[in-house]
This record gives C-alpha cells, sequence and structure tokens, in this order.
C-alpha cells in the first residue's frame, strides 16, 4: 500500500500547486479521497497517509466499509444519485451528501437524520453541461431548491456539486467550473452563507481549483485504476 501514501503526497503537491497559481491559500482546498470500489485495505493505508474524508457512491458497499472501519475517525461522504428507498441509511450513516437534486430527498434525509448527530452537510448537484445522461438539477432551479432546503431541520445546506462532461482541454475544463462558481456567487449575495464548492476529480481538479473549488474529488489518482465497470472519479 505504499503506492497510495506516494499517490497522496503527489496529489496534495498538485493541489497546493493549483492553489498557488490560482492565488489562493492551498489550505482552502480540501481533499475528498473517492473510495468506492477499492478495498477496506486501501482506505485504511490512506487514513495512515493522513487522509481523514473518504466519498462512496455505492450504498451497500459503503455500509460495509463503514461498519468495518468504525475504529477510525473518518468523514464519509455520500456521492451521487440518491434514491428514497436509501435515505434513512444514508442519514444514519454520512456526514456529508453529495448529489442532492431533489426537495423530496431532501425531505426524507432532514426528517431521517437521528437527532443525536449534527446536521447533515448537503451539496446540491447541479447539471452544469446540460447532459441528458447526468444527474443534477438545472441551472435555473438552483435558488428554488436551495431556499426551500434551508428551511429544513436535520440538515445544512452547505453549497453546490457538479461532474461536468469529460475534456482534456484544461481551458474548456474551466467554463462549467467557472459557471458554478457564479452561481454559487449568486446565491451567497442572497446571504445563504454557502462555503463548499464541491467540482474537480482526477483528470480536471487544477481547473476546478482555478475557478474556485474548495473542495476536489479524487479517487483514480489516489487508488489506481477502478474495474471498467465502475464510474470515473
Amino acid at each position: 500500500m505504499s503506492a497510495i501514501l506516494s499517490n497522496l503526497q503527489v496529489v496534495r503537491l498538485a493541489i497546493k500547486n493549483a492553489a498557488i497559481v490560482a492565488q489562493r491559500d492551498p489550505a482552502s482546498v480540501h481533499l475528498l479521497a473517492v473510495s468506492k470500489t477499492f478495498p477496506e485495505s486501501a482506505i485504511r493505508a490512506a487514513y495512515a497517509a493522513g487522509q481523514r474524508a473518504f466519498g462512496e457512491n455505492y450504498l451497500q458497499e459503503s455500509l460495509l466499509k463503514i461498519a468495518a472501519l468504525k475504529d477510525l475517525a473518518i468523514e464519509w461522504h455520500f456521492i451521487g444519485p440518491i434514491q428514497s428507498n436509501k435515505t434513512r441509511d444514508i442519514a444514519e450513516n454520512f456526514a456529508w451528501v453529495h448529489g442532492v437534486e431533489r426537495l423530496k430527498i431532501a425531505e426524507r434525509l432532514s426528517a431521517q437524520r437521528p437527532h443525536n448527530l449534527p446536521p447533515l452537510n448537503i451539496c446540491l448537484q447541479v447539471n452544469v453541461s446540460g447532459e441528458a445522461s447526468k444527474s443534477g438539477v438545472t441551472p435555473s432551479e438552483v435558488e428554488s431548491l436551495a431556499h426551500a432546503l434551508i428551511k429544513l431541520p436535520g440538515i445544512k445546506l452547505r453549497g453546490l456539486m457538479a461532474i461536468p462532461a469529460p475534456c482534456d482541454d484544461p481551458r474548456l475544463q474551466q467554463q462549467p467550473f467557472a459557471h458554478l462558481a457564479a452561481i454559487f456567487r449568486g446565491l451567497n449575495s442572497q446571504s445563504l452563507a454557502l462555503d463548499t464548492l464541491s467540482m474537480g476529480m482526477s483528470h480536471d481538479f487544477p481547473a476546478a481549483i482555478a475557478a474556485g473549488a474548495t473542495l476536489v474529488r479524487i479517487g483514480t489518482a489516489i487508488f489506481g485504476d477502478r474495474p471498467p465497470a465502475a464510474l470515473a472519479g
């Protein structure tokens, strides 16, 4: 597992350098290690290297990992679309959810969040690229959904999240990230006090940082290639 330590060092340095190039404080960009499809041992190795926040997409897989790793002080993030029948397990076991796109799901997470836990941190997923195959609300729908969410108990709206269409050109990569950042600033001009822009993955996180990302979701660059059936991260 020494490769994971080495990879984390490389990723952390790349995040720092991207922040410096963007004239930002490197401490303002947080790393979420996307551990979906990778074994418990890989998460333990990353934890030993100082990583504390981990992201998962597949609920049943993640619940097994959460139980097996309960001896570690991990901050668990759930990424991606949520079905109604999964909200209780997510509300009870995660600290963050990236990917809320419906008021109904937010209401269920709110009602099912245990009272002995802090509010569940929420990022709204925005479909900034307009892809039919991608989840997320349209940019025009963000404002109304955000104002509805801030009224719900048991959850706390922290910001926005996006997964833009893949692009290899760093200049073009910045466009959807800049769009999301503009939406984010617009909401904060209405006193919503959001603090999280969850955007950027292994192939495009420098462009996301240049546009204002406060949290980047990195999987492949830390843990290696996933099986072909697994989603990229």
